[in-house]
């Protein structure tokens, strides 16, 4: 039984003790001032997520294994079904037209870097910051 388990479940399962990835949740259109102000001491990834797509799903959990940057960047998380608004205020204010999934990458008030779907990396990342 083991061996069909080994095979048909997720990494998830082995993985969920070990979280790589703080996310702070982004949840007001407030909080898009508070990571201004943040990204003027360090840098702010925004990781915009829609719930209901599976390349987003995808894109999230290979970001999520490749992360490694937490000294030099402040993750923030967007359920995007759950908060389109604030997505809506994310295009407005840093001028990033919304796509799905979406890393916004925060650095002093501006946008300096975005990518989405299969051109998310980890690394790719690590090197703008």
């Amino acid at each position: 039984m083991s061996f069909f388990k080994n095979i048909f479940n997720s990494s998830d399962d082995n993985d969920s003790n070990e979280k790589k990835i703080d996310w702070k949740e982004l949840t007001d259109i407030g909080q898009l001032n508070e990571i201004s102000a943040i990204s003027n001491e360090k840098a702010v990834a925004i990781f915009k997520h829609s719930t209901r797509c599976s390349v987003s799903r995808m894109a999230l959990k290979q970001f999520e294994n490749e992360f490694n940057s937490s000294d030099k960047v402040t993750p923030y998380f967007l359920d995007l079904i759950a908060h389109r608004d604030i997505s809506n205020e994310i295009a407005n204010r840093f001028g990033v037209p919304h796509q799905s999934p979406q890393l916004i990458l925060i650095k002093e008030g501006k946008a300096i870097y975005h990518v989405s779907h299969s051109d998310i990396d980890a690394e790719a990342l690590k090197g703008k910051v």
